[in-house]
């Protein structure tokens, strides 16, 4: 059984609205983008390799090093694909952190620390050899959705 419901998916940006179907969760308040600049200290918190750590929250500091476009690194032109190609005629901005997020940490909020503002969701990390090696090689570099997504996909359902 089902502890949450799927309400409203967003497949370009990666996110998703899940309604708790019991229970609550702490509130968060939903920033804005506009103040987010490249330098700035930011925290997320999630549940990472929970089968490792359990299921305790962990919570991580880094700064945004970049916000530029969402561009998936390839090594070689040969590596390139009609799909990534696509995806660069329209492309939206990412937030590049340069924090370490583990298998568990995707969809943990991205937050103001001084403010608890969220600005951000984390999506992915980039990962250097195979998604195997995050865990003993962790690449360092995490990127995050910035929150506009987030509102837009809420005001798409009317809230």
């Amino acid at each position: 059984m089902a502890i949450v419901d799927k309400v409203a998916v967003d497949r370009k940006h990666d996110i998703a609205i899940l309604k708790l179907k019991r229970g609550r969760l702490p509130t968060l308040t939903l920033g804005s983008v506009s103040n987010v600049k490249e330098g700035g200290l930011y925290t997320f918190t999630g549940y990472p390799i929970g089968m490792v750590l359990g299921l305790y929250p962990v919570t991580h500091r880094g700064i945004i090093s970049a916000i530029s476009p969402i561009v998936i690194p390839v090594f070689n032109s040969g590596q390139l694909n009609a799909k990534l190609i696509r995806r660069l005629e329209n492309p939206y901005n990412v937030y590049q952190l340069d924090a370490t997020a583990y298998p568990g940490n995707s969809g943990s909020p991205l937050y103001d620390v001084q403010t608890g503002e969220v600005i951000g969701v984390i999506n992915k990390v980039f990962v250097k050899e195979t998604k195997e090696n995050v865990l003993s090689k962790p690449i360092g570099i995490t990127y995050a959705i910035p929150i506009v997504h987030v509102k837009n996909l809420l005001a798409s359902k009317g809230w």
